[in-house]
């Protein structure tokens, strides 16, 4: 595969060069050696060049797999969130939405067991799993005024 400006590039899905020579070299000894022994051969000679290929992504697929899992490793280990990850629109407000639909029938179940009581033990539960959740996604968010006025003077704190 050949870039915009005609230079060679690399696949991004399997690592490997688009005029990788020594694949080239066994597609081109595979090729001959059908040419000598002939079209009976040609399910084996297929088959070991397959297998080849199949060695060749597996191996480039594990090479990628093992750096994203030493990215994600560095990720953790430095306390942050992945730069790579977003949050969409659906997973900030997703649970939210959902909670509150749910809330619906699950008010109408705990008020009409329990009345107010039962209503507010329902209420108390639907807030306390948002909460719980906020404070999963969005560690900062409860730590208060103080703790980040003290994050943000740093060292220059008198």
């Amino acid at each position: 595969m050949r870039g915009a400006r005609g230079l060679l590039t690399v696949d991004p899905m399997t690592g490997m060069d688009a005029r990788d020579t020594e694949l080239k070299k066994e597609l081109d000894a595979t090729l001959q050696a059908r040419r000598e022994l002939g079209e009976e051969y040609e399910s084996a000679l297929v088959d070991s060049f397959l297998e080849k290929v199949d060695q060749r992504i597996d191996g480039a697929v594990e090479r990628r797999v093992r750096r994203q899992m030493a990215e994600q490793q560095m990720v953790v280990a430095r306390g942050s969130r992945s730069p790579q990850t977003t949050d969409s629109w659906g997973e900030r407000y997703g649970f939210g939405i959902v909670s509150l639909v749910l809330a619906i029938p699950l008010s109408a179940i705990g008020g009409g067991i329990a009345d107010i009581p039962g209503l507010l033990i329902t209420w108390v539960g639907i807030v306390g799993v948002n909460g719980f959740q906020a404070a999963r996604t969005h560690p900062d968010l409860f730590r208060g005024r103080r703790h980040r006025k003290d994050a943000e003077d740093g060292d220059w704190k008198d």
